[in-house]
């Protein structure tokens, strides 16, 4: 590790590290405006400039030049000092509009010319004026205000995977631009405004929404998705203005996909605010007290003929009070997988993602079985990606799509499980660290049991490494299975079981015709597709309006906290059921939210600790033998839950980006 003196203190950095990284180390702050920890550097912007010995009388850039032994490095000498300032200077060539731009409050480039900038300015030229650029519903821009330092080119090619951004001409009339003025067709886009660090791109959804002073910042865990990401929501009064990550390496990194970020706008569009009973082949508006009355007169007339049946959306503790409901009434009737999944999960380890999220960067051979992981969880793959530049190969089973990333499509035939081509096989002999990923398509068709048998062949478990990974869709899954939200034969055996009363927890995605005969009890936010079949509606709260634990797809448990409260005369789902289990004299053993949480990890220590579940690999024995082709179970990534389908914002999305529907832009 070389040693190198920063400011009079010797450290030691690591092998490979740049000044820049060795200033850090040593606790120096250095500007900056190209260089980002996760992408290419660039040396763009030459605002990170110190004075390095040896070398040459002048400053350098730090964050392209290596650090090496016995180097001597300041960041405080007036020549320092007056390159900063002179660098500055230069990339103020905008008008400073800063006043009304959006971008006010959260600049770096107004926070950095503050801090190193001169107090005065020399510009008597005209300043540089550039048009405005169409890049999509999700993206605003003012590309007057750009100072070429392409992180926005970066990402899209080094993460995204969707190079649709690109620098046209050059010097002084050197402009970014998407290519054919074409909106961008990443499910990533919003991450873009997060990286410029000027005003250049912008939130189009929060244009001229909000200043960032106004906002209350509350830790939350996104729900559009199975990954779990870290998000923050910010909120303005009642009302969720916006969502942005939070940094975590093992999850989303800072990263987060455009249908997390923007479909708040729905939080207060389309929500159930008040009870409504169904008279009549119609709903009326009804009070509490009569729908609460309703629902424990059904409730005590089902018997044991109840069920619950659980919505992607839900978190782990309005679960547990549903089954703890159902319990009392002498009924096991839970059921998560809506649409009709069958899967084993007399093993939980065999249904997570082993390899974890951060970990299947590690993975030198892969397997993809009927998933669609740009669709179905776009942050793992990100992570993808970064495993085919590191070397990996990938081979998929299923319909042909772009994942933007290079990698052999073996056909759509799930028999290809057990009967691999040889390309695939030579690559998985000698894969250090091969995975397979069965997703949602082939665990629809019956594909489980041929991806565990494969186990052994594609040599994905050995020695601090198991490579077997179930990708999930659906934030309520894993949390769910943990609590027996699972029957033998899925939400077909408690169709066949006929239950007289049906709870929905949420749980938009249900075939009408699955319980034509029961009397069913919506407690949810949104009046969507559960709300219109219901012969009761309760309105609950959304995931940002109650406190809540979610375990993402690789067994994470993570907890994501109230930003706000629910509407009108909206309550949280678990008092809801606490209430009526009164009504019908079974009272629920807890009366706050703390007393539920803490009943919940009595039942289900799990479900207690924060981070990784520790899961024994004990897989099922099951038949192997599978045929038949793969079909992707989402025809739309910005329309698939009744939050994301309430968003004027994802409607955009979908109409222009999936659907192909031009839209003509208003001149300003």
């Amino acid at each position: 590790m070389p040693k190198v003196t920063v400011d009079g203190v010797e450290i030691e950095v690591p092998q490979g590290a740049t000044v820049l990284q060795a200033c850090e180390l040593a606790g120096k702050e250095i500007p900056r405006f190209c260089y980002h920890e996760r992408l290419s550097i660039a040396g763009n912007c030459r605002m990170c400039l110190v004075e390095v010995s040896p070398g040459p009388p002048k400053p350098q850039a730090s964050c392209a030049l290596p650090a090496a032994e016995n180097q001597v490095i300041r960041t405080d000498t007036p020549m320092v000092k007056k390159a900063r300032e002179g660098v500055m200077e230069f990339l103020l060539n905008h008008p400073l509009d800063c006043p009304i731009c959006d971008q006010g409050g959260e600049c770096d480039l107004q926070d950095q010319a503050m801090a190193y900038g001169r107090g005065t300015s020399r510009f008597d030229e005209n300043k540089r004026a550039v048009e405005a650029r169409y890049m999509g519903p999700v993206i605003k821009t003012a590309m007057t205000r750009c100072i070429q330092c392409t992180r926005c080119i970066r990402f899209a090619d080094e993460v995204a995977g969707t190079p649709e951004i690109g620098m046209l001409y050059r010097g002084e009339d050197s402009q970014i631009t998407a290519y054919l003025e074409k909106a961008l067709t990443s499910e990533l886009s919003g991450n873009l405004a997060d990286l410029c660090p000027v005003g250049a791109l912008l939130q189009r959804p929060a244009s001229f929404e909000l200043r960032p002073w106004e906002l209350k910042k509350v830790p939350a865990i996104d729900v559009m998705d199975a990954v779990g990401s870290n998000i923050r929501l910010d909120v303005r009064q009642r009302q969720v203005m916006r969502v942005l990550p939070r940094i975590n390496e093992d999850v989303n990194e800072e990263w987060i996909s455009d249908k997390t970020r923007h479909h708040v706008d729905a939080l207060v569009r389309g929500r159930l605010d008040r009870p409504w009973v169904r008279e009549n082949g119609k709903l009326r508006e009804a009070g509490w007290p009569e729908a609460l009355a309703l629902f424990a007169d059904r409730l005590t007339g089902a018997g044991a003929k109840v069920a619950a049946i659980a919505g992607d959306l839900v978190d782990a503790e309005t679960m547990y009070a549903a089954k703890a409901l159902l319990a009392g009434q002498g009924s096991a009737l839970l059921e998560g997988r809506q649409t009709g999944l069958d899967y084993d999960v007399t093993s939980i380890a065999a249904v997570a993602f082993n390899s974890t999220i951060a970990g299947i960067e590690g993975a030198d051979a892969i397997l993809l079985v009927g998933t669609n992981p740009r669709w179905e969880a776009p942050l793992i793959n990100t992570r993808l990606r970064k495993a085919v530049r590191k070397g990996a190969k990938v081979f998929a089973i299923g319909p042909q799509v772009d994942l933007g990333f290079k990698l052999t499509w073996l056909g759509d035939d799930l028999s290809l499980i057990g009967n691999r081509p040889k390309v695939a096989a030579d690559a998985f002999a000698a894969a250090a660290k091969p995975a397979l990923i069965l997703g949602p398509g082939g665990l629809a068709r019956g594909a489980m049991g041929a991806a565990l048998a494969a186990v052994g062949s594609l040599g994905l478990i050995k020695d601090g490494w198991n490579g077997f990974n179930v990708l999930h869709t659906a934030a309520s899954r894993m949390a769910g299975l943990l609590l027996g939200y699972a029957q033998s034969g899925g939400i077909a055996d408690v169709q066949k079981a006929k239950p007289e009363l049906v709870i929905s927890l949420g749980a938009d995605e249900v075939s009408p015709d699955r319980f034509a005969g029961a009397f069913t009890v919506y407690i949810g936010h949104h009046g969507d597709k559960g709300a219109g079949q219901a012969d009761l509606v309760l309105p609950g709260a959304a995931y940002a309006e109650k406190h809540g634990t979610f375990v993402n797809t690789e067994g994470r448990v993570q907890r994501s906290e109230r930003a706000t409260f629910p509407p009108g005369d909206a309550r949280d789902d678990w008092t809801i059921l606490r209430a009526v289990s009164d009504l019908i004299g079974a009272p629920l053993p807890f009366d706050r939210f703390d007393q539920l949480r803490a009943a919940m990890h009595a039942d289900t220590p799990a479900l207690a600790r924060d981070g990784l579940i520790d899961l024994p690999w004990s897989p099922p024995k099951l038949d192997a033998k599978v045929s038949g082709t793969v079909a992707y179970p989402i025809a739309d990534f910005y329309l698939t839950n009744a939050i994301a389908r309430a968003s004027p914002t994802m409607h955009r999305c979908s109409e222009e980006l999936i659907h192909g529907q031009s839209f003509a832009e208003a001149a300003e």
